[in-house]
């Protein structure tokens, strides 16, 4: 998977899920908040301590990771 310098995941943080490095925000945080519609300018103003570029460093993240995720035939 690429290299993504701007998510983190370590066990001892939020239970292991990938993060925003740095914060407390979620991968999984940042995509809900998309899906809803939120812009990452309005989901960086709501997390304060996230950049626009953070966001889409998220979705990146989360894109990489279905790419390579193993789908079983039916």
């Amino acid at each position: 998977m690429a290299q993504h310098p701007r998510i983190e995941i370590d066990p001892s943080v939020m239970g292991g899920k990938p993060i925003i490095r740095g914060t407390r925000v979620t991968v999984e945080q940042v995509l809900r908040e998309c899906a809803r519609g939120a812009t990452a300018a309005e989901i960086a103003a709501q997390y304060p301590r996230l950049a626009a570029d953070d966001v889409t460093a998220a979705l990146a993240f989360a894109a990489d990771y279905l790419a390579h995720e193993i789908v079983a035939a039916e």
